[in-house]
């Protein structure tokens, strides 16, 4: 069976940066979480982050993996680095989707740890940019694929395709 790597946000976990979290009430959620196929995982507190912090953003629109490369940084409103946090976060959730043989993930959409289609720009004004977060960055560069929270029906698809493909099957 599939394990699916999640957001701990998007399950109750009370770990953004404000202490919320971002429950999904949903149906497929519920299931994968009945059926135990569900690895929860913050990379932002895996990192080292306190719960509640200051919100973070990567600079100037640079982009994860800018990040990942060392050409950008993520910084607080306040300017204060943690690269350094997101980064091994990252890492961490990379480790973990390994540990369990992780192929799929749902992370939440804007955070620059997880956003997968948007993040926010680094102008702490709410706008976003293309583009992933850093832990979506590392875990697509790793072949996970990665989908929001609002992409369910499309993780589903997927789920289901690797599981009726041959090599998943022994055959």
């Amino acid at each position: 069976m599939e394990k699916i790597l999640v957001s701990a946000c998007l399950i109750g976990r009370r770990v953004r940066f404000d202490g919320r979290a971002k429950t999904v009430e949903d149906e497929i959620l519920d299931r994968w979480r009945a059926e135990r196929r569900l690895v929860v995982h913050c990379p932002e507190v895996a990192g080292g982050l306190p719960v509640p912090r200051p919100p973070a953003e990567i600079e100037a629109a640079s982009g994860a993996t800018a990040v990942l490369t060392g050409n950008a940084r993520i910084r607080t409103p306040q300017g204060a680095d943690v690269t350094t946090f997101f980064l091994a976060g990252a890492h961490a959730a990379l480790d973990t989707a390994r540990q369990h043989g992780v192929r799929i993930a749902i992370l939440k959409e804007s955070s620059p740890s997880c956003g997968v289609h948007r993040v926010y720009d680094g102008s702490f004004t709410g706008a976003t940019t293309s583009g992933p977060g850093v832990t979506a960055r590392l875990l697509l560069d790793n072949g996970i694929a990665v989908f929001t929270e609002s992409e369910l029906p499309e993780a589903v698809a997927h789920l289901q395709a690797l599981e009726a493909s041959p090599e998943q099957n022994g055959l």
